[in-house]
């Protein structure tokens, strides 16, 4: 398979994830922070449930991160390759999202003990994934934060028609690159909702067969 298939299947990943979270958990992000603040100010005015599991969800990201740090580094240390065991680390991670949201679900108070166990469950492999790809694959864009990849491909477009840029070949390639990653991942949150509709948390065995595909893949350099 193609190098971008990695970059591709991550992003599809993290938008899948995302959007089964937000539907199944009550507004709880799984793929990145900065959308929990938003919907933890709106629990609060509203009063419905989550303010637990948004208000944890940053600092087990934090938690997660640097034990995937320390954990590769330790990895590498010993002449292990660290690459493949935190993948496959998220996928078990995945698959205890999927198996705890099939087994107890559906939530009607995602700040029950174990709503809170599938969504950190869930949290924490996008953890391990946003971990993995900034230390590992520093040359592709960003899986799970799409505003900096619509910040970006909206300059390099503009740099592109204007015909204007140090290196036009290579704005040319990052902007492919970054309208790829944000089809991708809007491809995953499409896919997610339609499942979720139709099958409830069943549909989170997709990301885990997605997740396992990226772990035999012949990875970008």
């Amino acid at each position: 398979m193609k190098q971008f298939s990695f970059p591709a299947l991550l992003s599809f990943n993290a938008g899948f994830v995302d959007t089964t979270g937000f539907l199944g958990l009550q507004g709880l992000f799984t793929a990145h922070v900065t959308g929990n603040f938003v919907t933890l100010a709106a629990t609060l005015v509203m009063g419905t449930h989550g303010v637990v599991a948004k208000l944890l969800a940053l600092p087990e990201f934090i938690i997660v991160v640097a034990l995937a740090r320390v954990a590769g580094s330790a990895m590498r240390a010993r002449g292990l390759q660290a690459l493949p065991i935190l993948l496959s680390l998220k996928v078990c991670l995945l698959l205890a999202f999927f198996m705890l949201a099939v087994g107890f679900g559906p939530f009607p108070d995602s700040d029950s003990p174990t709503a809170l166990l599938a969504g950190f469950a869930g949290v924490a492999a996008m953890a391990v994934q946003n971990a993995v790809q900034r230390v590992h694959f520093t040359s592709i864009p960003p899986t799970t934060l799409m505003t900096g990849n619509t910040t970006q491909a909206a300059l390099d477009a503009v740099d592109l028609l204007r015909g204007v840029g140090q290196d036009l070949p290579a704005i040319r390639a990052r902007f492919t690159r970054t309208l790829r990653g944000i089809a991708w991942f809007a491809g995953g949150c499409a896919a997610a909702a339609a499942l979720y509709y139709f099958a409830g948390f069943w549909c989170l065995a997709v990301p885990v067969v997605v997740g396992a595909a990226t772990v035999t893949l012949r990875h970008p350099d």
